[in-house]
């Protein structure tokens, strides 16, 4: 029997499977199904056309400008308003590394990495679980749509708390904005009307490009300058910026991926719920379960090769829930098949 190395608990994020069966102590099987990622499960609609060979021998572009132009054109904004960085989780850092002296505050519940690259530069930080409570912080992270629970601020209320609060940074992350379910409304506060707003955007979810890392900064030219003054040369490398590119000018995957989960997230939520979990509300391709016993659900899955994230590292949430990612329609059946014997 495999010995476990840690608890399951200890596993700060998804992926990585097998680690998790080994916390688990438990055999890992020939084939499983990964509900705890939360990327894009479509394949790419074409092959990126990129020179593997050159970019694998040269340097990247450390400016990232073919990038950054069409994203600045996309987005109606000046070059020296975007910045590409290896993933979003490197500009988490690069943030937090301007505010040692100061105090910060995450909204909670949210992706843990924002309070692990505070705390890395030893940034005093709170939890919070409402925007009005962020009076006397120089810094907050926004996850939204949020990580884990799907929800989504609308982007009037964070205008509201931004102009109440000039002198806190609102850092809004919308790694999952790709993945909204439409209900018409707006979701993408105003950085160029108010400074003390900066987006934070990830192209590893959409594109499915988890081992490539790459994602970019949308902020005034006054915080783009002071985030690039931190940043190593070459941070982004070529392979990411060349398939990132490839994807983006051909422009048919956000399409597809828009109407794939569109269609197939309400009815997997839908066939979740009728097989006796609650379900909660959300706004994007991943939602949480309510769960009595996190640790008896999560083994029982694994055992049919089934992975799902856990929350007990997800302030307000504890354990209580568990949360999937839709996948494919096939998929998803076996993940309501096999919930269906354990409620």
């Amino acid at each position: 029997m495999i010995q476990p190395e840690a608890s399951f608990s200890r596993r700060p994020h998804g992926a990585n499977p097998e680690k998790l069966y080994a916390a688990m102590g438990l055999p890992m099987p020939e084939r499983i199904v990964d509900f705890s990622v939360n990327t894009n499960v479509l394949p790419p609609p074409v092959m990126p056309e990129i020179d593997l060979i050159r970019c694998l021998s040269e340097y990247p572009d450390d400016d990232a400008l073919a990038l950054r132009t069409l994203v600045a054109k996309r987005e109606g904004r000046s070059l020296d308003e975007v910045l590409f960085t290896n993933g979003s989780n490197e500009a988490l850092y690069l943030l937090a590394s301007l505010f040692v002296g100061m105090t910060a505050a995450v909204l909670q519940p949210a992706y843990g990495e924002y309070r692990r690259a505070l705390e890395a530069f030893g940034v005093p930080t709170a939890d919070i679980f409402d925007l009005r409570d962020v009076e006397g912080k120089a810094l907050v992270f926004v996850c939204n749509p949020c990580n884990p629970t799907g929800s989504c601020i609308p982007f009037g209320e964070l205008e509201a708390r931004a102009r109440a609060n000039p002198r806190t940074l609102f850092a809004v992350d919308q790694a999952y904005s790709d993945f909204l379910l439409p209900d018409g409304e707006e979701v993408s506060p105003d950085f160029g009307a108010l400074p003390n707003i900066l987006l934070l955007r990830s192209l590893t979810k959409l594109y499915h490009l988890c081992g490539a890392r790459i994602g970019y900064v949308l902020a005034s030219r006054s915080w783009v300058e002071r985030l690039k003054g931190r940043q190593p040369t070459w941070s982004v490398n070529a392979v990411a910026q060349e398939t990132v590119l490839s994807f983006m000018k051909d422009g048919t995957c956000a399409r597809r991926t828009r109407a794939f989960y569109a269609a197939e997230t309400p009815r997997f939520m839908e066939a979740v719920a009728r097989s006796g979990f609650r379900v909660r509300p959300s706004r994007v391709h991943f939602f949480l379960i309510e769960v009595d016993d996190d640790e008896r659900v999560i083994r029982a899955l694994l055992e049919r090769g089934l992975v799902v994230r856990h929350t007990r590292n997800f302030p307000g949430l504890d354990g209580s829930c568990i949360r999937v990612a839709t996948r494919m329609p096939d998929e998803n059946a076996l993940l309501v098949r096999a919930l269906s014997e354990l409620a």
